[in-house]
């Protein structure tokens, strides 16, 4: 079975500036390799200072709150999926945890069962009916990010005009 959670950019800017690319005659591969590479790099950055695209800190995870440590990262398994690809048409980055998206959105997890919902917290357990997850966004684009990214664009127009320039290199 494969989740997927799609978040789609269109940067307008960027779109323009990859018609340009195309024009001259230029491989947007390479490029969209340090875009993707750049995306992968924020996103571990954010596990790292707990905040979302959006610069908005995450809400402490009540095992933070009892026991310290970070939000999202108690075993390393999400932060540590995270993963970038990048073809002749598109930067990609992302995790494949299938618990993702409940920690990207945020929501209701409902027992299966009459039983319901059992977990530890601490050294004690407890059981639920039902828990609610609040969002906690790590993908996407903040503000810099998007600059970063015209910059990558910027430099490899600029790179692909002085190769073409007469006795460019």
């Amino acid at each position: 079975m494969a989740v997927s959670i799609r978040l789609s950019h269109n940067l307008p800017q960027v779109q323009r500036l990859f018609q340009q690319i195309r024009r001259l005659g230029g491989d947007p591969q390479p490029l969209l390799q340090d875009i993707a590479f750049l995306g992968e790099n924020s996103t571990r950055e954010r596990f790292r200072s707990q905040t979302g695209p959006d610069g908005e800190r995450w809400k402490p995870s009540l095992r933070v709150q009892l026991s310290g440590g970070k939000t999202l990262t108690r075993d390393g398994h999400l932060g540590d999926s995270i993963g970038s690809y990048a073809n002749q048409r598109s930067a990609v980055w992302g995790v494949n945890r299938i618990y993702a998206a409940i920690h990207q959105f945020g929501g209701t997890i409902r027992a299966k069962s009459s039983r319901g919902l059992r977990f530890r917290i601490g050294d004690r357990w407890s059981t639920k009916r039902q828990v609610s997850i609040p969002a906690r966004p790590f993908l996407g684009i903040s503000d810099g990010d998007r600059q970063d990214i015209l910059d990558l664009v910027e430099n490899h127009l600029a790179s692909l005009v002085r190769q073409g320039a007469p006795g460019g290199a």
